[in-house]
């Protein structure tokens, strides 16, 4: 009964994505019956500090019980979800979104199937409503490099960056030095954007951290300075 009581105390974490964070990715039928695959580790990151609720929309009902909520490379939003998520942001909600606009995890599901992870980032209209760009730079590296923003250091890879547009915002936006994050005043709520993904992904076999080295000059492995990351990003957005 103590553990259902700490569990019930958690505060309630919205997630919307097309990421395989609440639930696997399930190639064939029986591996939707699998009881043994193990938890995605970002799920597991997040349940430690929130009671996890996943949702397919947002619209004003499902947004209502909510104070916190993660967008994770999520589909294209509706008209009506864009003014739905902007309405509850400017009531006094608090989210982060993660938007790659060159997705980089691999994924079991083909190119066209409607189940895989969604390689753009569409959320135009929301981050032109909040007066931002996300930027491409197709030149590149394809390797696993570290950036600092507002202080943390975040494993990127192929990552955006975002632009404050010259008119037509609607928000307080500070962009990080490097670009990669933005934190936004909107209303009475908050967002901080991330213009990369790569901080939720899995980490790769024989992922040793390689010459990457956070601020302390110590080798992590990849999911260690991913969890690291993550956990600098919900304290930064959520004051956790």
């Amino acid at each position: 009964m103590e553990q259902v009581g700490e569990q019930a105390a958690q505060p309630r974490l919205g997630l919307m994505s097309t990421l395989p964070i609440y639930w696997n990715e399930a190639v064939e039928f029986s591996d939707l019956l699998d009881d043994g695959q193990q938890m995605n580790w970002v799920r597991s990151a997040l349940e430690r500090d929130y009671a996890l609720e996943p949702l397919d929309v947002l619209t004003p009902e499902t947004l209502a019980p909510l104070s916190r909520l993660i967008l994770a490379q999520p589909r294209a939003l509706s008209a009506e979800e864009n003014v739905a998520l902007d309405d509850w942001v400017r009531s006094g909600g608090q989210v982060i979104v993660f938007a790659d606009p060159m997705l980089t995890r691999h994924s079991e599901y083909r190119l066209g199937d409607p189940r895989r992870p969604h390689d753009v980032a569409l959320l135009s209209p929301i981050l032109a409503r909040w007066g931002l760009e996300l930027e491409f730079d197709s030149g590149q590296d394809e390797g696993e490099r570290l950036v600092d923003a507002f202080g943390l250091t975040v494993p990127v890879r192929i990552a955006g960056t975002f632009r404050l547009r010259e008119e037509g915002g609607e928000a307080d936006c500070t962009l990080s030095q490097s670009r990669l994050m933005a934190r936004c005043t909107i209303g009475q709520g908050r967002a901080l954007l991330v213009a990369d993904a790569a901080v939720l992904d899995e980490s790769e076999p024989h992922d040793d951290g390689g010459e990457a080295e956070d601020h302390s000059g110590e080798d992590h492995s990849g999911e260690d300075r991913r969890d690291a990351a993550l956990d600098g990003i919900l304290n930064d957005a959520f004051g956790t």
